[in-house]
């Protein structure tokens, strides 16, 4: 593979009674971002974490931070979420209403912006913004829950996109979300993908050093 493949631990399937333990643990064992979704309870039914448990867990590692923002008018909270420690954030394309306002707060405030878009949602609005992105997370289940089963048609659509960004030059990493594992994690990086979050497959299922491992060497 020409591409480092790099894999993102989600918090989210992490054990909340001793978190911060726990990102120490995938830090050492070779993570190289931690992915921390964030939710309102209104754009996905779930709730999980602000900007003050960002900050306090800002402690626990050197790693960046990737926070994913499923959540309502995503430009009120960019400036704290950035001010807490996100190295990345990314926003939905379908809660933001000015998509380009909101890219241009993140990468004020000091960090990288990506885009995230839904499994049903089309790719072609990507052609407009994509030129401010570091990176495009796609979501291969639909948002709100961890521990949910992939859906095949993502690897289509991650191929259409790979297609997309290199019609249009970009550089963009590709980033994949839900259900990934090592039984899948090979296809969706033949697919495109080259940043790899993964919850359940992880914390689930330790020692996270193999885990990680393996997930990184998946593709052919």
């Amino acid at each position: 593979m020409s591409e480092s493949i790099l894999i993102a631990p989600s918090i989210l399937a992490a054990d909340f009674t001793c978190l911060g333990d726990e990102i120490r643990s995938v830090t050492e064992a070779g993570a190289d971002w931690i992915h921390i979704d964030v939710m309102d309870g209104h754009f996905v039914p779930n709730i999980t974490i602000g900007p003050g448990v960002v900050a306090s867990l800002r402690k626990c590692t050197d790693l960046p931070f990737d926070c994913h923002l499923m959540i309502e008018n995503p430009e009120q909270y960019i400036p704290a979420f950035a001010d807490a420690g996100s190295n990345m954030i990314s926003v939905h394309v379908e809660t933001s209403v000015h998509l380009n306002r909101s890219l241009d707060l993140i990468r004020e405030h000091g960090a990288k912006p990506g885009v995230v878009i839904n499994p049903a949602t089309p790719l072609q609005g990507l052609r407009y913004v994509v030129e401010e992105l570091d990176y495009i997370l796609l979501m291969s289940v639909n948002p709100g829950f961890g521990g949910q089963q992939f859906i095949p048609s993502t690897l289509k659509k991650l191929r259409d996109l790979r297609a997309l960004l290199e019609d249009l030059g970009s550089d963009a990493m590709v980033q994949i979300d839900g259900g990934i594992g090592p039984l899948n994690a090979g296809e969706v990086i033949d697919a495109g993908a080259r940043i790899l979050v993964a919850g359940s497959a992880i914390f689930h299922h330790p020692p996270y050093e193999d885990v990680i491992n393996r997930l990184r060497n998946s593709g052919s």
